[in-house]
């Protein structure tokens, strides 16, 4: 399970991250960015997403709603989808096929312990998006992160654990493609290897 991650990397490293997929329109967002120790869901989240035959960034909300919901009021938001559900439950289907995303990380957090690579560099969460309309035309974007089952470094922990894109695949992985090319995915939603990656305690265990 991924409920509380981090992006509190400097400004300079998230642009390095992000440049082959920044606009002009992202210099304003740019300038206020602020590096955010621990982001919960319902809070805005930075996100890659492809849309139109075309990568880029973008804020959405954390805990998805599906664009077909009536009412956005009603229903649960889920903040994750189990990789092993996503082309059987309606809510994921979708975003599967059309609408994946990869979130910039530098940590997630399991039962008070901080997950890192051990060179301290970004990472990409997988994860899904959706957009849902209103009558009035009103338009909410969301998502939330895939989890498989865990490696050895977080077995003890849980049970479940946000899949980790590597970096060089964005282009495969926010593709939308056919079955085949959803197939070619799959082995991407695996257990990722331990090494190159630490756990330790945090101090701010009372927040999570």
């Amino acid at each position: 399970m991924c409920s509380r991650y981090s992006l509190d990397t400097p400004l300079q490293a998230l642009q390095a991250l992000l440049q082959p997929w920044l606009r002009d329109a992202d210099a304003g967002w740019l300038q206020h960015y602020a590096p955010r120790r621990l982001i919960s869901p319902g809070e805005p989240v930075l996100a890659l997403r492809r849309e139109h035959s075309q990568s880029m960034a973008s804020h959405m909300l954390w805990g998805l709603l599906p664009g077909w919901v009536k009412d956005p009021l009603a229903g649960p938001r889920p903040i994750n989808a189990r990789a092993e559900t996503l082309e059987d439950k309606a809510s994921f289907r979708g975003p599967w096929r059309h609408h994946r995303c990869l979130l910039p990380a530098d940590g997630f957090l399991e039962q008070g312990e901080q997950i890192q690579r051990l060179d301290q560099q970004l990472f990409w969460l997988a994860g899904l998006w959706d957009r849902w309309i209103g009558p009035d035309g009103t338009e909410v974007e969301t998502c939330c992160v895939i989890t498989t089952s865990p490696n050895t470094l977080l077995e003890s922990l849980h049970d479940r654990m946000a899949v980790i894109i590597p970096r060089g695949l964005e282009e495969f992985w926010l593709e939308p493609g056919d079955g085949a090319h959803r197939r070619a995915l799959e082995p991407m939603l695996d257990p990722w290897p331990s090494d190159g990656w630490s756990r330790r305690g945090t101090s701010q265990l009372s927040l999570f």
